[in-house]
């Protein structure tokens, strides 16, 4: 397994759910340095697996609150991401931006909370594709990734970018 093609998209399944949450605050954004699980080690925008009956919102705030001991306002869904690893895991991302939060962000037993400001955004300690859809989620547009890695290498992708649409544009109804 080598290219996107290699695998059956239409019947794929995720081996988990999960969600991923950045905080945009003015012009800088929240990111944790991840201690454990995939992706350690690594920045991120904080998020986890969805538990048994869970939403992806409900999943994204409680994963937010683990984390970073904060509650993320105003969360708006920008995009979905699938993963394929070749080992055989799959993980379905449900990503979602928040204009605020309510507390102090502390570090966990999961995650160092890190600032950064937006044109500053350390792309070369993140996962290889992030580079490809986070601006799309500071823009505030719709997207669905996938993405095929061997380990930490990303081996190919695909992206598709929803054109944003106003929510009094009479196409979008």
């Amino acid at each position: 397994m080598r290219k996107l093609d290699d695998l059956y998209w239409a019947q794929w399944r995720a081996t988990d759910e999960a969600t991923l949450v950045f905080v945009v605050d003015g012009m800088r954004i929240l990111l944790i340095r991840k201690k454990r699980g995939l992706g350690a080690g690594k920045i991120n925008g904080p998020g986890g697996r969805l538990e048994a009956g869970e939403t992806p919102l409900d999943c994204a705030v409680r994963e937010v609150q683990e984390e970073l001991r904060v509650t993320p306002t105003g969360l708006l869904h920008c995009g979905e991401n699938r993963f394929q690893f070749v080992d055989g895991y799959g993980i379905h991302v449900h990503v979602f931006r928040a204009s605020g939060f309510e507390g102090r962000p502390e570090e966990t037993a999961e995650a160092v909370p890190h600032w950064f400001p937006l044109e500053a955004i350390p792309y070369e300690e993140m996962w290889e594709d992030d580079f490809l859809w986070l601006p799309l989620v500071l823009e505030t547009r719709s997207f669905a990734g996938r993405f095929l890695f061997d380990g930490d290498v990303m081996l190919d992708y695909a992206l598709e970018i929803e054109p944003c649409q106003h929510p009094d544009d009479e196409e979008a109804q």
